[in-house]
């Protein structure tokens, strides 16, 4: 049981972006290739094995055989590319792994198991995108449930993969039921089932963990997990991520698109406050869009710090000293964002901005930043691949306006110039130089509030075995090798 206190939106995986959602999907498909164990090394999954050309454009891949999908299609080439395909067409956000680097003409089936995507230019991250969760294999049955939208409505509630798991039931609401297929082509799963149950209110989920009657529980406050650290039979892991924190500026509202008062909003936040009372001090503020670790992060890229005065004088400058009034959307489900929510309310008031907090769940809270119907938001982001494009171009080129990853709505030719150079530039020296030009723009321009870095935590049973933590698979426990032995804890 998998307590979690924020609900899936769909279950479809050409179309969610959202972490919280891929816990459900990601076990119910496979992908060409997988990442390995806790690291971001990859290796064979549904391809045994590939040749990548020496001007880096075209991929061929050799594909695993007598494998079938849930629905008992078989898997072969024309399966990926149908996938792929579909991932292209239907054009919504997950697409955003592969536009602009592989076309529908640039896919083609060689033979019954063996395929070649030829991209538009070397993009030295394709391998990495093809372990996300957008990268899924879905099979191409799911047409006879929609051709019109390739099935995207039904498969928003059921799942169409050849992995571990596939999707029983959902009641929404209450709880997402996955039940192992016993048909699995590799190894089978300890887990006969997996039960995702919604909890929102986070205090009740730490109960629940506390009594042993859910073996798992996310998302959960810093300071519920310090409490949590010392009850026994808890476990609370813990490990660094790229995991981010930032404040969406809707730069085509009315006085955020003025740069001034969002340098104004930038100086106004208590960095360190929000710190210490959210995170407990399990978070480092952040210096530019791209996190520390990552290899692209500029640590010269300068950072904003509280400073009222110079808040104040910006927003006089922008004709706005007596202050005007805001709204900021969250999702009072997630306990973090309420707190930091309150600072933020609290902190703008000090330079005249009242700000009126505004809450709906995470569906409806996601389809309104969708549609451009938020001034302040809040969000969190982790990368997918281990690469400082998925800072850089999702966050900051203009056709991602929305859940894409610019959710700032953030239009600037130079920015879009730079998001998209640096995916095509093959040397490293010179895709260096134009990241470090990117996030001194994205600073200065404070296209968003750059909030915290923070440390991945989660909490378990003791009974619960198997756990791997992977940076790149946030709040995506590996149902498929996890086990539970209740001769511990």
């Amino acid at each position: 049981m998998f307590g979690s206190s924020v609900e899936a939106e769909t279950l479809d995986p050409h179309d969610t972006v959202d972490n919280f959602a891929w816990r459900a999907i990601y076990y119910c498909y496979d992908r060409l290739v997988k990442f390995r164990g806790g690291t971001t090394e990859i290796e064979p999954a549904l391809a045994l094995s590939w040749e990548i050309s020496p001007d880096g454009t075209s991929y061929t891949f050799h594909l695993r055989q007598g494998v079938t999908f849930i629905d008992g299609a078989p898997f072969n080439a024309e399966a990926v590319a149908y996938s792929f395909r579909r991932l292209i067409e239907l054009g919504r956000a997950a697409s955003g792994t592969v536009e602009g680097i592989l076309d529908v003409s640039g896919i083609e089936v060689i033979d019954e198991f063996t395929i070649r995507f030829v991209l538009n230019f070397p993009f030295i991250p394709f391998l990495g995108t093809l372990a996300t969760n957008q990268a899924s294999i879905v099979s191409p049955g799911v047409e006879q449930h929609g051709p019109a939208d390739h099935g995207a409505s039904w498969l928003a509630e059921h799942s169409a993969g050849t992995g571990p798991f596939y999707v029983k039931e959902w009641r929404r609401g209450d709880v997402i039921i996955l039940a192992r297929n016993e048909n699995y082509w590799g190894p089978k799963p300890a887990l006969r089932e997996v039960q995702i149950r919604y909890i929102p209110e986070a205090a009740v989920l730490r109960e629940l963990l506390e009594k042993g009657e859910v073996d798992m529980a996310e998302v959960l406050t810093d300071e519920q997990l310090d409490a949590l650290a010392g009850v026994s039979g808890v476990t609370v892991f813990e490990a660094p991520s790229f995991s981010v924190c930032r404040l969406y500026l809707n730069c085509t509202k009315p006085y955020l698109s003025d740069v001034r008062v969002r340098q104004a909003i930038s100086y106004a936040i208590d960095y360190e406050g929000i710190i210490y009372a959210v995170t407990k001090g399990h978070a480092v503020q952040m210096r530019g869009p791209i996190p520390q670790g990552m290899w692209g992060h500029d640590p010269s890229v300068p950072q904003y710090t509280r400073d009222l005065t110079k808040a104040r004088a910006l927003l006089a400058a922008a004709g706005y000293a007596k202050g005007f009034r805001l709204t900021m959307l969250i999702d009072p489900g997630i306990p973090a964002w309420v707190d930091i929510a309150t600072i933020v309310q609290a902190n703008l008031a000090e330079i005249g901005i009242s700000v009126d907090i505004v809450g709906y769940a995470r569906p409806t809270m996601r389809a309104m930043i969708d549609r451009s119907e938020h001034e302040i938001s809040i969000g969190y982001w982790t990368p997918d691949y281990p690469d400082p494009d998925m800072f850089a171009w999702y966050w900051f080129y203009s056709k991602n306006r929305g859940l894409g990853g610019n959710r700032s709505f953030y239009t600037n030719p130079r920015m879009d110039e730079l998001a998209v150079g640096q995916r095509a530039e093959p040397d490293p020296n010179k895709r260096l130089e134009m990241l470090k030009e990117l996030q001194r723009i994205a600073v200065e321009d404070a296209v968003y509030v750059y909030l915290y870095q923070a440390t991945y935590r989660t909490a378990m049973r003791e009974w619960v075995k198997g756990y791997v933590y992977n940076p790149m698979l946030l709040y995506m426990p590996n149902f498929d090798t996890i086990s539970k032995d209740y001769g511990a804890g």
